[in-house]
Formats: C-alpha cells, structure tokens, sequence
C-alpha cells in the first residue's frame, strides 16, 4: 500500500501544470521561502513542456557544450 506521501505525490503530479505549480508556490511558501511571481510559475510550466515534449520524442536534447557556446556567442 502507496504511503500518505506517496499518494498525495501522485496525486499532485496528476494535476494540470498551472495547479501543479500553483501547489509548489504554496507548499514552497509554507517553508519560509519567497512567493513565486508569475514569471516564476510561467517559467516553470514552459520547463515542464519542454520536459514532456523531450521526453514524448517530439523536442531532439542538446548538448550542455553547444548550448554554453551559443550563450558565449550571443554574449560577445
């Protein structure tokens, strides 16, 4: 049998990713930490579909070595 904790994960995870991260500002809140803002949460859903689309096959991974170049490229 799935712990309390368990289930209330799975539970959570089940969620629309504007609910999740709305439960992560609240649950991170309830530690003491700062509030996400707005772009915080929006960040975190536009992570969370790139995430889902890498993981579905549909967005192809690239490597940490080009990305740190293409951001010394674009900082020069």
């Amino acid at each position: 049998m799935a712990t309390l904790l368990e289930k209330v994960e799975q539970d959570a995870l089940s969620l629309p990713p504007k609910q999740r991260a709305f439960l992560a500002d609240r649950l991170l809140s309830s530690l003491g930490g700062e509030v996400l803002s707005d772009v915080d949460v929006v960040w975190i859903m536009e992570a969370e579909r790139r995430y889902r689309e890498y993981k579905e096959g549909k967005r192809t991974p690239i490597s940490a070595t080009d990305v740190f170049a293409e951001a010394d490229r674009l900082l020069k």
